[in-house]
């Protein structure tokens, strides 16, 4: 299983997302500290649930960082999160 196929499926399992768009930015990172040749370490993540609701913005990226722990500690060496309500992801568009 790819590095994005194990983000995407753990953030659908925990979050039961109505939208969860994950990039992997890696190749903007080449050369920097924590870059690898096969890429998969540098991550963009937006995710919309209705499970953020009522949750600070730090609130939520600590739930999202909390679900890709594992990941965190090995092969991703940085996630940007974008975690938003339905209502919120509405009033965005």
């Amino acid at each position: 299983m790819t590095v994005r196929s194990s983000i995407e499926s753990k953030l659908s399992a925990r979050f039961a997302p109505v939208a969860l768009t994950i990039v992997d930015e890696s190749h903007l990172h080449a050369g920097h500290v924590g870059a690898r040749a096969e890429g998969e370490t540098h991550f963009r993540v937006e995710i919309v649930a209705a499970s953020f609701a009522g949750r600070s913005r730090l609130e939520r990226q600590r739930l999202v960082y909390a679900a890709l722990a594992d990941e965190l500690a090995g092969p991703v060496h940085a996630l940007s999160v974008r975690a938003l309500t339905p209502t919120e992801a509405a009033a965005a568009s």
